[in-house]
């Protein structure tokens, strides 16, 4: 038995992680070509199940002795219960008259989520979004869930503003344009009052789980206050994360006021860094997302305009909105900050 050599173990590594590319790549090959086998048999069935019921004027009493003579005939198939059953039916109905291109889309995903999606998304430019969204970032079932409930398709028709175009590729600015929300929220920290940034940031790390679904698909917990030296200084970002679909690190700025100009030039001098010192070779330059409380939109584009490095600039939101008979009758976000900050002035002078 030969024993491969340290000289040669870089080698055998690379051919190593080459071949467990292959095997996944075939193993996710082979369980695409099984999804698409299976929602083309549902296709099927439910095209069956309301011709025939048109036909020959059956009711719905045909799905249920269908179920049990299909199940008497298959026991070691699933899928064939009455509520599946009816679930292929109205599955064909949602799609047998959209365009050919949306059909394709959802033999790209699982049973599970197209479920999801044709019973609790009613309009087509919504289906279609969370249909490309999940064929393209594998969202489970679950993500897919919290992210109709969140609104994700929603958020993702308001005006995002970062300067992507302007410093990356377009393949890969159009790819972090979809990885931002222009709004985020956060009301699952059950927060209902301003808070400083450090407790702030303290509450999301504590609901890690929580935050990183509401950040979408791909990212990665890297770690918080995270350290960066240059020559004798330190500095330290808020949060760190890594894209696994971006490849590149993110860093994330949190802000409880409103931003201010002066934040993207941190940011900015933050991603030269991380570039310089953190960015592997194989990897795409850092983006920075500053998550602030309130923005003004021409503000921030002016901010934006002279960074070298990728911004964006999104808010969040901790509590639901509230009514109108109610809006403008309560402090703003801002008008906290600034009582925040004169209280402590006032300590200061005592």
């Amino acid at each position: 038995m030969s024993i491969i050599t340290s000289s040669a173990d870089n080698r055998y590594q690379d051919f190593l992680r080459d071949i467990k590319t292959q095997v996944a790549q075939s193993r996710i090959g082979a369980a695409r070509a099984v999804n698409r086998s299976l929602i083309g048999l549902y296709w099927s069935l439910g095209k069956m199940i309301v011709e025939r019921q048109e036909e020959l004027g059956w009711g719905s009493a045909v799905v249920d002795q269908l179920s049990a003579d299909l199940r008497n005939e298959f026991p070691d198939m699933s899928g064939f219960s009455p509520r599946n059953l009816w679930d292929i039916k109205r599955f064909y109905e949602t799609y047998v008259s959209a365009p050919e291109f949306l059909r394709q889309l959802v033999a790209e995903i699982p049973w599970g989520q197209n479920i999801l999606i044709f019973q609790r998304v009613k309009n087509e430019a919504a289906r279609r979004y969370y249909l490309e969204a999940t064929a393209r970032l594998g969202w489970t079932r679950n993500v897919l869930l919290n992210q109709i409930k969140a609104g994700a398709y929603q958020a993702s028709l308001q005006d995002k503003t970062h300067n992507f175009p302007a410093v990356l590729p377009q393949h890969l600015a159009e790819q972090a344009d979809e990885a931002l929300k222009s709004r985020y929220s956060l009301e699952f920290l059950g927060i209902n009052q301003t808070v400083h940034e450090r407790e702030l940031e303290k509450r999301l790390i504590a609901r890690l789980k929580d935050f990183m679904i509401e950040l979408g698909y791909g990212f990665c917990f890297v770690g918080s206050q995270y350290r960066l030296t240059l020559s004798e200084n330190e500095y330290f970002i808020d949060l760190l994360f890594y894209h696994r679909f971006l490849k590149c690190l993110v860093a994330v700025e949190l802000k409880t006021g409103r931003f201010r100009p002066e934040y993207a030039g941190k940011m900015d001098f933050y991603l030269e860094v991380l570039n310089e010192k953190e960015r592997a070779p194989d990897e795409n330059p850092a983006i920075g997302i500053i998550l602030c409380a309130e923005r003004d939109q021409l503000e921030v584009e002016f901010s934006l305009k002279s960074k070298a490095n990728a911004i964006g600039v999104a808010t969040y939101q901790l509590y639901p909105k509230l009514p109108k008979e109610y809006q403008g009758r309560l402090p703003t976000e801002e008008d906290w900050q600034r009582l925040l900050e004169s209280a402590r002035n006032s300590e200061s002078t005592t």
